[in-house]
Parts: C-alpha cells; structure tokens; sequence
C-alpha cells in the first residue's frame, strides 16, 4: 500500500514492544481522572481522514474510532475504553456471525479526536462543550490511548488533534456503537 498507518501521528518513541500496557508507557503519558471516556465505534471497509488536502491517516477493513474525552477522564477509563475496543466481537466469522474482535479479524483502526461528543445541547439551539476536556488535557489522554492500542499490536492510524479534519468512512454493515468508560 505504500501508507504507514502510524507514521502521521504525533508519538514519544519508547523501546519495542509487542504487548504489556501499562507497562510500555512511559510515565509523561499517564493521565488522571475518573469519570467517562465517549467514543462512536463503526466497522468500516476503509476509512481515511484528510487534512489540508492531505490525506494523514488511512485503513482498509477495521473500526473508525471517534473519541471524546471530558475534563474528568483519565488513564482507568482510556484504558477500560481501549480494551473494549480491540476485544469487541463484531467481525464476522466464517459462519456468518459476530464473533471476532479487531485483532482476531486482523482489522485496523483509525483513531479522530472529537471534543463534540461532550456536547450539551440540553440548553438553547448551540451546544456547549464545557465538559469536553481542555485541549492540552485531551491531547495527552489521546496519545495515551493512541499508545495503548498500538502496544496491544495494533495497527493505528490517526487524525490530527485540533485540526479540522474531512473524514470519509465506508461503514460495514452497517455496524455502529456508542461506548462509553
């Protein structure tokens, strides 16, 4: 294909690995908090998100992750969130049924930041986003997650964060899930 799925994205290198979160994750990407990670999981056939008429992320067969982090998430949620994700059995198998994670199916993820996830519409016609994370906050539980599902022997593509961002997405299935921490 030519892509390498994890050379866009922004990653504090650390020594190799094939698998042992938390402990290949180096101490400045440990965050704290304790309260709900959001994120809109869709199977996909491929999906890729552009940038300034550059394409900086792409994947074939996999999940397309949106991932929201509020002021109060942490390191407990991103991690209960990541491990759902690469567990969750909604891939086919040979007979047909939902019955195969991610890694089973050999699927890889695309990861987009989405602060809108955190937003309260309840009041008025404009969301609010206040409890959306700070940037710097979320910027951190991000490459957090970003790390942990690569050190499960993922493939990880991802957005840009605070970048405006085209997504396209070919949604198998289709098979949508809102998750939460």
């Amino acid at each position: 294909m030519g892509f390498s799925a994890n050379t866009s994205c922004k990653w504090i290198p650390i020594p190799a690995f094939t698998h042992g979160p938390p402990e290949c994750l180096p101490d400045n990407l440990r965050v704290l908090g304790n309260d709900i990670v959001r994120a809109v999981i869709q199977r996909v056939t491929e999906a890729r998100v552009t940038v300034s008429e550059s394409v900086i992320g792409k994947i074939g067969p996999g999940l397309c992750v949106f991932l929201g982090v509020g002021r109060d998430d942490g390191e407990s949620e991103a991690d209960f969130l990541s491990d759902k994700i690469k567990n969750l059995r909604i891939f086919e198998d040979q007979q047909g049924k939902m019955n195969l994670s991610v890694m089973a199916a050999g699927g890889e993820l695309l990861i987009v930041s989405q602060f809108t996830l955190y937003g309260d519409y309840k009041k008025g016609n404009r969301p609010s986003f206040t409890e959306a994370a700070p940037p710097a906050q979320a910027e951190k539980l991000y490459d957090y997650f970003l790390r942990r599902l690569r050190c499960a022997g993922l493939t990880v593509a991802c957005g840009r964060f605070q970048a405006k961002m085209i997504v396209s997405l070919v949604n198998d299935g289709p098979v949508t899930l809102i998750l939460e921490s």
